[in-house]
């Protein structure tokens, strides 16, 4: 668990979504995060050790963050709908936790291809200043293509040896955009012993002077 954490009840489009909320020391925060987690159907839920480390990291970088449970996960009403549900649920989110003001947006594998279609509907240099995708399942949905100008705030972070999403799809999904991926050497899909790497990678980049 991690600490200070607040637990919430947001509107999603089909019913409640649950959602936990974590401030930052730091105050006022640099803006709000909001952390997409892997697939549903596969045990993915906002409590994903991932998400923490990626929770955590925003928090130490000076981030309010909010992670919460797609439709049909835990307390989140609803059932999974492949991607274009969840999408709404990520975008219904955004708008209550984070109506104006600095946004970040992160996620991990289903979590990380539903944030690229949020990017692509959200994008504005004013407004999203951090962005954030692990483990991009790219091999077995249609990630979307990010706005160029995004690119200089954007960590794609990918384990080498993942056998859930293979290295080579994200590059296939990464390449035509001219987008850096970040390979995380022997890493696999869930950084299993490489959490605390994962984590000052992302630090790293959260602290980076924005462009």
């Amino acid at each position: 668990m991690i600490a200070q954490t607040e637990k919430l009840t947001l509107d999603g489009m089909v019913g409640p979504l649950e959602a936990l909320r974590n401030r930052p020391a730091q105050q006022p925060p640099r803006g709000v995060a909001v952390v997409a987690h892997p697939h549903p159907l596969y045990g993915g839920s906002m409590h994903n050790k991932v998400v923490q480390t990626l929770t955590r990291a925003f928090v130490q970088a000076g981030w309010e963050v909010v992670r919460f449970n797609f439709r049909g996960v835990g307390a989140s009403v609803g059932e999974h709908d492949g991607g274009r549900g969840e999408l709404q649920d990520l975008l219904a989110v955004v708008q209550q936790v984070a109506p104006g003001g600095n946004l970040a947006l992160a996620g991990f594998s289903f979590g990380a291809f539903v944030t690229t279609h949020a990017v692509q509907a959200l994008w504005t240099p004013e407004r999203l200043q951090k962005i954030v995708l692990v483990g991009t399942a790219a091999s077995r949905f249609d990630p979307a293509t990010l706005p160029p100008e995004s690119h200089d705030r954007t960590l794609v972070l990918h384990g080498e040896q993942d056998d859930t999403v293979p290295l080579a799809s994200v590059m296939d999904w990464a390449r035509p955009q001219v987008l850096p991926v970040t390979v995380v050497p022997g890493g696999e899909h869930f950084f299993h012993g490489q959490l605390p790497l994962l984590k000052s990678l992302v630090l790293r980049h959260l602290l980076s002077a924005p462009v």
